[in-house]
């Protein structure tokens, strides 16, 4: 993991959004341990919460609660959005690393790095309710927008395992690109899967739970958001955002950001696109329309924010 600067003693945390209206930004920083927690249209930090254990891992629902994932100490936090305190938390014996909220069933997923499963979760009480095999090593977690699927990502076994949200009875194991570690529902229900190993990205009809097209995009792609009927693919080693036509299946674009791109997601307005980037100890905002970087933004000690980290709506 690179080194960066110690956390508390930088001036402090300014991430900002442009053109988005009424977004809150939580960011994990990982080497820093900690998570800021950024009013994105005024670009003002309005708490940093002290967040031991290298978090990662981050989900946030509706109403603002707020879930990250600790690896190095494999906690598990819910904190309340509008005062940062820790409402439940659990340890989970074994490699936690991503994490998707189930609003609709009160289910938190977390992937086990070391041992090939989902952990279920109650999202209130972070209380065990069951387990999900899956492939080698699963990493990122998604939800299909109309809640009927939850996808892992299963890296080592360069699959991705899709089981029903519901029943939570195994739908499908589908064969992908060379390990697969972030994946999306598109709002039309199709499942973007970004392979780090053969830098590309599956588009996948998960109800035939066949791979219906490859697009080649950046080196080590890693996270995928959707935007004005585009796919945004953060490509870690090549420093850049993939911009790929959800239409055509085609890259439009490809937009230089900073060093080590990440984790990504898009604004409640659907006209930004807010990505972590690793390395540089920055926030990249870009239009997605123009496509236009608006501004890249320092930020704290290794930013990853793997996972949904806006919150769609002020901060309550």
């Amino acid at each position: 993991m690179r080194p960066g600067p110690d956390l508390f003693a930088a001036l402090g945390l300014i991430l900002i959004a442009g053109s988005a209206t009424g977004d809150t930004a939580y960011v994990t920083c990982q080497n820093g341990n900690a998570l800021g927690v950024i009013d994105v249209p005024s670009g003002r930090q309005t708490d940093l919460w002290l967040v031991p254990g290298n978090p990662a891992g981050v989900a946030v629902s509706d109403m603002g609660d707020v879930y990250t994932v600790s690896p190095d100490s494999k906690t598990i936090r819910r904190f309340a959005s509008d005062t940062g305190t820790i409402v439940a938390q659990t340890q989970l014996d074994g490699g936690p690393i991503g994490v998707a909220l189930d609003q609709t069933h009160g289910r938190l997923f977390v992937s086990d790095w070391y041992n090939a499963r989902l952990w279920v979760l109650d999202a209130g009480t972070l209380a065990l309710q069951t387990e999900l095999a899956t492939g080698v090593s699963p990493a990122g977690i998604s939800l299909s927008e109309d809640g009927r699927f939850v996808a892992s990502a299963d890296k080592d076994s360069n699959q991705v395992s899709v089981f029903d949200a519901e029943t939570l009875t195994l739908r499908h194991r589908i064969k992908v690109g060379t390990r697969p570690f972030g994946l999306r529902f598109a709002p039309d229900g199709r499942l973007f899967v970004a392979n780090v190993g053969t830098n590309d990205v599956s588009v996948i009809d998960v109800d035939r739970g066949a791979v219906v097209a490859t697009v080649s995009v950046g080196e080590r792609p890693y996270g995928v958001a959707f935007a004005a009927g585009r796919a945004f693919v953060t490509n870690q080693y090549e420093n850049t955002v993939s911009v790929v036509s959800q239409q055509t299946l085609t890259v439009e674009r490809t937009i230089d950001v900073g060093e080590y791109p990440e984790g990504i997601d898009t604004t409640a307005d659907g006209q930004s696109i807010v990505l972590a980037n690793w390395f540089d100890n920055t926030v990249t905002l870009i239009d997605a329309n123009t496509l236009s970087v608006l501004k890249t933004i320092e930020t704290c000690d290794g930013p990853r924010a793997f996972g949904t980290f806006l919150h769609q709506g002020e901060r309550p």
